[in-house]
């Protein structure tokens, strides 16, 4: 008797890997990774071995794929296109050399062929008398779709055989694996976010959907290619090995791929298995594993195949690329520049031999795109080979309470107010002394065009911190000799000579302390428009978005960074504490007192014996600001011979507009 439990398995099994086969070979939108598809069918075949009274003729067991879509004609293989037994792992594949020379009753070793198993979509085309007739997929090995016409839109496929080693046989069913390049890919994508078109979530699938669309047009459109790797039925030629195929198909100008190995022992065959394993990620093709197959088609004919799979063959897969697993937490990591990056917390799972329970989720806007939820049942797979990520959510598992992730409004490492600048992915911490930053912004306060700390370089900085001797910026005015004279590499002499370069950067200008302060968005030459803009750090401190966005080359994101950076309590007590300390610079001349202020000036055109550079300066220097593009907000437009546009937007907004010499006129008096 066949346990209740047993049956309940058995057809629940079936039912899923139904569901699974229909959206992987005739949606092309599988769900689940293959190494989770793999371990559900062994798990049904080993019920079935154990239980034989299960077994049904409609069982995923006992087929290949599913049935063709009815949109396309269906034609049949002559000889069926079986599916492979997988191998994964070498005693695995030493176990089916065993196997072989058991059936074959000798001890010798066996020639194998191997050959990189392509991710792509199997195919198998007739040639008769040299022309191409008909292409069909695999579909359910049995009966295929004709694809035909999308066939001969691909350019790596022949429509007429070489003929100049020699005559092509009457009929050739050539079968080889249709599929998309890594960079045909990328392209393909991009392409596709352009037009605002939902991406393709691998190369698999993108080739697949593009051999089966049902305008031949689109099809041409995208980047497909093949490798021809092996042969269904021939009249008119003749083979004795797999080798041969592999080594004639070319020479009717249908393309194999030359990584294929001819390999003496199933030794042989697993060393090429391991050496293609190390360059699979320098590809330019994706690919999951290699195909081994007994060389002499003699001995194929003796070894025969079982209902689902030849048993002179076994494909050996790589370690998956692809897995699923479940996200139980959503972290948020802050890194040295301030940006929160979500971190998703997941079931440890093994992708590519390695153990993944972490993957980083960008920002908000990718969280957002692929609807990521706290709970959610996800693909994960190591960018590169390396970096673990999120593919896609499998939303049919979203379990009940599954949440969506809300970003912090605080920094979770010191709590300083969190913000995203308009425009910006990032949400960033703006806390000037957060621990997690702080390494980073002293390197920078410590800098030749910031600070310019003489001697304060990383090593140290390292040590200063890790001790808790420096916590912020103000901190390192309060450094003493003995402290720094008992740091590693830090003799007394060393230890004075930086006490001393840090009481020299306390006299500085105000364009390089707001550089120094390290506000996002605000680099060296913002930081000189500021202070020439405001005449004390203070009224900058207390300037409103609104203001601040009056300055010619400052925009929102630049004025909520400014904003949001000074109203921070933490950031405005550190820099009361660097004054305290004794920082300083002299007091720039009020703008107001310059003849200039106020005033936004456009150049266009060339002006006579002065570079556009020069008058620009020349403006600046008197208190004006200068813009590239004519708006509402500029105040006067000099146009020097050949003016174009701008000369013609400026007249159309009523915008004063002087000639070279006008303008001449008004600087000469403050430039003798």
């Amino acid at each position: 008797m066949v346990p209740d439990g047993i049956k309940r398995e058995v057809e629940e099994l079936r039912e899923a890997l139904h569901t699974h086969n229909y959206r992987y070979y005739v949606l092309n939108d599988p769900e689940i990774p293959d190494a989770e598809y793999d371990r559900m069918l062994r798990r049904l075949m080993e019920l079935e071995a154990e239980y034989p009274e299960l077994m049904t003729p409609d069982s995923p067991s006992q087929r290949v794929g599913a049935p063709p879509l009815e949109a396309f004609e269906t034609v049949p293989h002559d000889l069926p296109m079986l599916s492979l037994a997988n191998g994964f792992d070498d005693g695995e594949i030493r176990e089916f050399d065993r196997r072989v020379r058991r059936m074959l009753k000798t001890d010798e070793d066996i020639i194998y062929v191997g050959e990189p198993k392509m991710d792509g979509l199997a195919v198998e085309i007739r040639y008769e008398n040299g022309i191409l007739t008909r292409g069909a997929t695999r579909g359910d090995g049995f009966t295929g779709e004709d694809v035909t016409a999308n066939i001969r839109t691909i350019g790596a496929i022949p429509l007429r055989l070489r003929t100049d080693a020699q005559p092509p046989p009457e009929r050739l069913d050539a079968r080889g694996e249709v599929f998309m390049p890594i960079e045909g890919f990328r392209r393909l994508n991009e392409r596709r976010r352009k037009e605002g078109l939902p991406e393709f979530s691998n190369p698999r699938n993108a080739a697949a959907g593009s051999l089966r669309q049902l305008d031949s047009r689109i099809t041409a459109s995208r980047p497909l290619d093949i490798y021809f790797y092996g042969v269904g039925v021939v009249t008119g030629l003749r083979f004795e090995s797999h080798w041969e195929i592999l080594k004639t198909l070319p020479k009717f100008g249908l393309k194999t791929n030359p990584r294929a190995r001819r390999c003496h022992g199933i030794e042989e065959a697993i060393a090429y298995y391991h050496d293609l394993l190390k360059i699979r990620e320098d590809l330019p093709y994706e690919m999951d594993g290699i195909v081994i197959k007994v060389n002499s088609l003699a001995l194929q004919r003796r070894l025969g195949e079982v209902s689902r799979s030849p048993r002179w063959a076994i494909a050996y897969k790589f370690p998956a690329s692809q897995e699923m697993t479940q996200i139980l937490d959503i972290i948020v990591q802050v890194g040295r520049t301030g940006v929160l990056t979500p971190v998703a917390v997941m079931k440890p799972v093994e992708v590519e031999g390695a153990l993944v329970s972490r993957a980083t989720l960008h920002n908000a806007d990718e969280i957002e795109r692929k609807d990521i939820h706290v709970g959610d049942w996800v693909i994960v797979q190591r960018a590169g080979g390396v970096i673990p990520e999120v593919v896609r959510v499998i939303r049919s598992k979203r379990p009940p309470d599954a949440r969506p992730f809300v970003f912090p409004e605080t920094c979770p490492v010191c709590g300083s107010p969190v913000v995203r600048l308009p425009g910006e992915a990032s949400h960033r911490c703006m806390g000037i002394s957060c621990p997690a930053q702080l390494k980073a912004k002293i390197r920078h306060f410590a800098s030749k065009r910031a600070m310019d700390i003489d001697g304060l370089g990383q090593k140290l900085i390292d040590q200063l911190v890790d001790k808790g001797l420096v916590k912020d910026f103000a901190d390192i005015y309060r450094l003493k000799v003995d402290e720094l004279a008992g740091l590693e590499r830090m003799a007394e002499k060393s230890a004075q000579n930086l006490v001393d370069a840090i009481e020299k950067s306390k006299a500085t200008t105000l364009p390089r302390f707001l550089h120094a302060l390290g506000i996002p968005l605000v680099g060296e030459h913002l930081a000189q428009v500021l202070a020439e803009r405001f005449s004390s750090l203070e009224s900058l401190m207390v300037a409103e978005e609104e203001t601040l966005m009056e300055i010619n080359e400052i925009g929102p994101r630049v004025a909520r960074s400014l904003r949001s950076f000074f109203d921070t309590p933490e950031n405005r007590e550190v820099i009361r504490r660097l004054r305290e300390a004794g920082v300083h610079w002299d007091t720039a001349p009020a703008s107001e007192d310059l003849p200039l202020t106020g005033e936004i000036f456009v150049f266009t055109g060339a002006l006579p014996g002065m570079t556009r550079d020069a008058a620009k300066a020349l403006v600046e220097n008197l208190g004006a600001q200068t813009a590239n593009q004519v708006s509402r907000k500029v105040t006067c437009v000099v146009a020097g011979e050949k003016a174009g546009s701008k000369l013609e937007k400026a007249r159309s907004l009523g915008i004063k507009i002087l000639t070279p010499e006008a303008f001449m006129d008004i600087i000469r008096p403050y430039s003798t």
